[in-house]
């Protein structure tokens, strides 16, 4: 477990500094897809869902 969330958090970070440097390429789409991949197996995934779903109601309940 304790890999998993190191390399979780090695993700997350690349993710971060890829997303801010303005340049998204074929390599840090990877790497965010990894990130995602990690995250699902991890504890907080459940939570991750929810809180998706629970957006993806609110926006479908709106109406212009």
């Amino acid at each position: 477990m304790a890999v998993s969330i190191s390399v979780v958090l090695l993700l997350v970070i690349l993710a971060v500094v890829f997303l801010r440097s303005g340049g998204l390429k074929f390599s840090h789409a990877m790497v965010c897809m990894l990130l995602g991949f990690y995250l699902a197996s991890t504890s907080i995934a459940p939570t991750i869902s929810g809180g998706l779903t629970a957006t993806a109601d609110i926006v479908s309940s709106l109406r212009p």
